[in-house]
């Protein structure tokens, strides 16, 4: 049996930021990446014309921070998965590809074993670092719809050509479900789009990126108890789009551009879908929310930036005027293909452990669990949204890297202070 002082499951930014720490501390570690490359899910799962939705200022892997001459730019696929490829090279992190975790057991005298489909491996301590995002999540309408009309999860849509020919019908107005229907529209198909309640943002506001407010407002920091009244860990991405330099996504826009909206899908049954008559209530919504963070934008900016001029946004009410539809016909309306913008289920089974909660979330403390030696990084709200992020990874994977290395190794490193 091999044994390795820490072992990291996921190559993602987790993962490699975890072991850049861990390196600098000269630990003995490996990282455990299922996929044949780093941070795979980039590459793999997102559809050709994506672009990060946070501006490049936000990009803070430990070691490679940002200092390029487009801070308020946006990373296509290309750019970040070539990110990710650099930062693996650069910080040599020890990642073995094409190598699935099956099972993070505990050991019984002490550390864990962890097993895959190739081999056997002792540890001291293991960290799970496979995001949030990671079984692509269907309804179960979608069983009984007609066999002749295409599926597909956002993860597996790649540009509006490799469609069939006809209208398209997206389940899901959060991030990914507006940037795909936006795409296919603008493409010239037409588009059906079954929203959520998920909330808006201006791409900027006050003479700066939106994320650039919430950033220095400390809005990312904010634990899950103090977020905007009704928020949960498990809430969508707002509407935001960093496609050709970044711009606001808004449903009523959508309407005015001739997107039929819809409220929440409910049943499907060969061709027919139905649908809650709750449109008008997810546009109030979405609405609502940007109301109320710009009001603590606006806020922050009276103490801090008082000088700073006002932004009068435009102020759209076009979905209001689309009709209630509960019901439509898809092969009537020229429907071909569904996408599921309906997110991901997540799933810790490997860890042999009661590490998680009712809803799946880990049982933890800043990724730190009640069992020594395991670790769970790369997370939404652990302890607020940013250690889920580009821009937060880092220093959340600092505080686990602290944890695991002794205080004797991480004296040069600068981890030991924090």
């Amino acid at each position: 049996m091999e044994r390795i002082e820490t072992v990291i499951v996921g190559g993602g930014q987790a993962g490699m930021a975890t072991s850049s720490w861990l390196r600098q501390a000269g630990h003995d570690h490996v990282v455990l990446e299922r996929s044949d490359r780093p941070a795979h899910v980039w590459s793999d799962n997102r559809w050709d014309s994506f672009s990060t939705v946070t501006p490049n200022l936000y990009l803070r892997l430990p070691g490679a921070e940002y200092d390029g001459s487009d801070p308020n730019g946006f990373l296509s696929r290309a750019e970040i998965v070539g990110y990710f490829e650099q930062y693996a090279a650069r910080f040599e992190v020890p990642l073995r590809y094409n190598t699935t975790v099956t099972a993070v057991e505990p050991a019984d005298e002490g550390g864990y074993v962890v097993r895959t489909t190739e081999r056997t491996i002792r540890a001291a301590n293991v960290v799970i670092a496979t995001g949030f995002f990671q079984i692509p999540r269907r309804p179960a309408a979608a069983r009984a719809l007609q066999p002749d009309i295409m599926q597909l999860h956002t993860t597996r849509y790649r540009n509006p050509e490799s469609l069939p020919d006809g209208a398209v019908l997206v389940v899901g107005s959060a991030m990914s479900g507006c940037q795909i229907a936006e795409e296919l529209y603008q493409q010239g198909r037409k588009v059906f789009l079954s929203t959520g309640a998920t909330g808006r943002l201006p791409r900027r506001y006050r003479g700066r990126d939106i994320v650039d407010w919430l950033d220095r407002m400390g809005f990312f920091e904010i634990p899950l108890e103090k977020v905007p009244k009704g928020s949960t860990k498990f809430d969508s991405i707002p509407h935001l789009s960093g496609v050709n330099g970044g711009h606001t996504i808004n449903l009523h826009r959508f309407a005015r551009d001739g997107v039929t909206l819809l409220g929440r899908l409910g049943e499907m049954r060969d061709t027919t879908a139905s649908f809650l008559p709750n449109l008008h209530d997810n546009l109030t919504r979405s609405d609502a929310f940007e109301t109320e963070v710009l009001g603590m934008v606006d806020e922050y900016i009276g103490h801090q930036h008082p000088d700073t001029p006002q932004d009068d946004l435009p102020r759209m009410t076009d979905g209001f005027d689309q009709p209630v539809i509960e019901s439509i016909d898809l092969a009537r309306e020229g429907i071909s293909t569904v996408i599921w913008a309906t997110g991901y289920a997540i799933d810790y089974s490997i860890v042999r452990l009661p590490v998680v909660d009712p809803d799946g979330f880990p049982i933890q403390d800043r990724g730190v669990t009640r069992y020594p030696g395991l670790y769970f990084t790369g997370i939404p709200w652990m302890p607020s949204e940013s250690s889920g992020t580009l821009g937060g990874v880092g220093a959340s994977t600092r505080h686990i890297a602290a944890r695991i290395a002794p205080a004797t190794e991480l004296a040069h490193t600068g981890l030991a202070s924090h």
